[in-house]
């Protein structure tokens, strides 16, 4: 009986946007390579260049796909630099994409297990790739390849995990009685996520603090009335800071990086 033929599932993530051709060109390609892989959008709305908030919506992703899932995640500002182009195997999963931090979320989940860079033209579309489109040329046949079973040691020269760039979790600073952290990350709806994890926060009551406005603890945005309001761990695990069908960055002009401050 013959083995039974890989079709790992492939994700993509990238700040490419919807208006323009570019993620049906890499779906085009992908499906050239391989036809039979599944393809799931995690999303293609990251504003440009923005590794952080990229970083941030692959690591909260990574948990609800299936092991072996191939994540081909394109923010590449460096693009056609001599950045690197590289593969990640994880317990769970695959990373495809530069190595300019993208993937550090999936980093503070999990141990990786072997990493390579990209250098073997033989997985690549064309053996010159174009050095504005990598995605195109380089990360969607790559991935493909991946999810047909392909070997990552194939795919290029072998990298130290340790030599990967990777940006550290921000640090928090904790007393007996606050929390000091920052938002890490704004959604669609300008709900301010901090970068406070639930299992950091006490089991006391407790209220938050965004510049001079003092945020009272809930557990749902319906919990106050309309436009106002609300702080609570979201459905991530994290602080969330939101408003009432609203939106809370604009009610309190923030931006990523300002303070959030727990009082217990």
């Amino acid at each position: 009986m013959s083995a039974r033929p890989v079709s790992r599932l492939i994700a993509l993530l990238t700040d490419f946007g919807l208006q323009d051709g570019y993620v049906g060109i890499m779906k085009g390609v992908i499906a050239q390579i391989n036809s039979q892989s599944p393809i799931i959008d995690i999303t293609h709305q990251i504003l440009p260049q923005d590794i952080s908030a990229g970083q941030f919506c692959l690591m909260n992703a990574y948990p609800y796909f299936p092991p072996e899932t191939v994540y081909i995640s394109v923010i590449d500002p460096g693009v056609g630099s001599k950045r690197r182009a590289i593969a990640v195997q994880f317990p769970r999963g695959y990373y495809v994409g530069p190595d300019n931090g993208l993937v550090s979320g999936i980093f503070h989940r999990e141990k990786a297990i072997a990493a390579v860079e990209l250098t073997n033209p033989n997985y690549w579309r064309v053996s010159h790739p174009s050095l504005t489109f990598q995605g195109r040329d380089i990360f969607a046949p790559v991935g493909a390849y991946l999810a047909t079973g392909v070997q990552l040691k194939k795919l290029g020269n072998t990298l130290p995990i340790e030599q990967l760039i990777q940006f550290p979790l921000s640090p928090l600073q904790q007393t007996e009685t606050e929390i000091i952290g920052a938002i890490q990350y704004i959604d669609h709806f300008g709900n301010l996520i901090a970068n406070i994890p639930q299992e950091n926060i006490p089991f006391v009551p407790w209220q938050v603090q965004i510049k001079n406005s003092l945020i009272p603890l809930g557990k749902t945005y319906a919990t106050v009335n309309q436009g106002e309001l609300i702080a609570f761990i979201g459905s991530h695990g994290w602080l969330e800071i939101a408003v009432n069908r609203g939106n809370a960055q604009d009610k309190l002009g923030v931006t990523i990086g300002d303070n959030v401050i727990i009082h217990l």
